[in-house]
């Protein structure tokens, strides 16, 4: 059996095993949230920004917002990408996964417990080898926690907005075998592949699905959606793991009841007494 397992997946995973995975938190100094993602060999910088505004759509809404851009450096792939701000605009597929980042993290979040706040989370590839989306949506969350935790730590938030944990994880039909969390180079050479974003609660944000190769049946279709679900749980408790320390905090502190929100201060207070000269 292990050596059916091990058939045809370079690194010497089973069919249902994760890559290698890592999950580093706070590793920038100036942004509200950052996380650091190494899936295997993909590897994806998050940096999760706080803005006290709101798109115009949301303007006297009482809502806030949640959005996301994506971006892979020239030399994360074997040979040279053009900078895609060289050529003046995003291309197809930076902004058709910009907006899959999006809308999975907003599905995290409740936008009325963040009025008039928009958190801007940027994702980088560093490096990639197959699942610079689904990465850059986990280590999102993660990033996106950390921004909103120390909102609500200091008071700027009434209540918790976070609903729920989202993740992502790609699956595929290889030699008609279901196989988890693909490279890159299991996903070129893919029959089928998705990828599935999805709570933790197991509701389903997202799924993208192609019969690359050939058609798919409705009982293949369950069995990758549930190595899919195997998967995402595992990325789930890996997600808790990283943010522990913060969201230790937020629980004492909604057990309490929550935190006042901060009181604001006055101009004089914030200019200091006028000075001599």
């Amino acid at each position: 059996m292990a050596e059916s397992q091990v058939r045809g997946r370079a690194d010497g995973r089973g069919p249902d095993r994760l890559r290698p995975l890592t999950i580093e938190t706070g590793v920038l100094k100036f942004a509200e949230g950052s996380a650091l993602i190494q899936c295997g060999d993909t590897r994806v910088l998050v940096a999760a920004t706080v803005e006290r505004r709101v798109p115009p759509f949301r303007l006297d809404s009482g809502l806030g917002w949640v959005t996301a851009e994506y971006s892979m450096l020239p030399r994360a792939t074997h040979s040279r990408s053009q900078r895609e701000v060289s050529r003046g605009r995003p291309s197809g597929r930076t902004s058709e996964i910009q907006r899959l980042i999006g809308r999975a993290l907003r599905a995290a979040v409740d936008m009325s417990a963040m009025p008039g706040i928009t958190v801007i989370v940027d994702c980088d590839v560093l490096q990639a080898d197959g699942g610079t989306r689904t990465s850059a949506i986990t280590g999102g969350y993660v990033a996106l926690v950390e921004a909103l935790g120390r909102l609500f730590l200091a008071g700027d938030l009434g209540r918790w907005p976070i609903t729920q944990a989202v993740a992502a994880v790609s699956v595929g039909l290889s030699e008609d075998r279901p196989l988890l969390d693909l490279d890159y180079a299991e996903d070129s050479t893919a029959q089928v592949d998705f990828n599935v974003v999805a709570t933790a609660s197991g509701g389903v944000v997202e799924i993208q699905g192609t019969g690359e190769q050939r058609s798919f049946s409705r009982a293949e279709l369950d069995a990758l959606l549930d190595l899919a679900f195997a998967g995402l749980r595992q990325l789930f408790e890996r997600q808790r793991s990283a943010l522990a320390p913060i969201l230790d905090s937020v629980d004492e502190v909604v057990q309490r009841g929550g935190r006042k929100r901060a009181r604001p201060r006055p101009e004089s207070e914030l200019w200091g007494p006028p000075g001599d000269g």
